[in-house]
């Protein structure tokens, strides 16, 4: 246990000073930053490591994983981010302890989880993940809705009782024209977050930038970056 706290302090010691000095790069405070730890195929013991060294928000991406970590870790301090592809069939399991939903890409699944959100007596922040490799589906490889349909779900989000349109989310795409561009996606990101904070002031979160591309995410102007291996190694191949 002390190694494993030894190396994830050494870790998330070199992931801060990279936020940092990519902040101070870009003319921004550090508290502009929140950094959210991607804990994914990871036991809960790490988690309680993580909290111990200070980490507040963690994020997963498969409900059969998370559930059972929230779960064993729910005595803690933590603010927890679901931020994979959710079918609406895991809705209800994921609002009993998400308390953000970075992946809202659909009117099918606004819907879920209002109707969950009301049921537990909750209120969910929710990120419009944006695909800014979406082609003529309107959809993205890694899910998301194509940046012509944000507003119109915006609106979707905005008016279900139990949900709180919290911002956006993107993931750098392998496609299209932003591939191998991150800042410049990101900057994208960036623009379109502008536009939704006109009709909706409080919007204002912009979660971009992973391991490999968070300085790029910081220079474009995220607020949140999601950052997983950096901090917890590479990860074991899933069965």
């Amino acid at each position: 246990m002390t190694d494993r706290k030894d190396e994830l302090a050494a870790n998330l010691a070199k992931v801060e000073r990279r936020i940092a000095d990519a902040c101070a790069a870009a003319g921004r405070s550090r508290e502009d930053v929140t950094l959210i730890v991607v804990t994914k195929t990871y036991p809960a013991s790490d988690v309680r490591i993580l909290a111990e060294l200070g980490v507040r928000h963690v994020a997963e991406n498969r409900d059969q994983d998370a559930a059972p970590k929230a779960a064993a870790c729910s005595d803690l301090p933590l603010t927890w981010h679901f931020v994979g592809q959710l079918q609406t069939n895991k809705v209800r399991s994921v609002v009993n302890y998400a308390d953000f939903v970075q992946s809202v890409d659909r009117s099918r699944l606004v819907t879920a989880l209002s109707k969950e959100a009301e049921r537990a007596g909750r209120e969910l922040g929710c990120l419009l993940q944006v695909a800014l490799d979406a082609g003529v589906s309107g959809r993205g490889e890694r899910g998301g809705v194509a940046p012509e349909g944000v507003e119109e779900l915006a609106g979707l989000v905005a008016g279900a009782p139990g949900l709180r349109l919290a911002g956006l989310m993107t993931v750098a795409p392998l496609t299209g024209e932003y591939a191998g561009r991150e800042q410049a996606a990101f900057e994208r990101l960036m623009d379109l977050s502008t536009d939704l904070r006109r009709s909706h002031p409080a919007a204002t979160m912009v979660s971009a930038g992973m391991s490999a591309d968070l300085e790029q995410a910081v220079a474009a102007g995220a607020t949140h970056v999601r950052v997983g291996s950096a901090v917890l190694g590479v990860r074991p191949r899933l069965g």
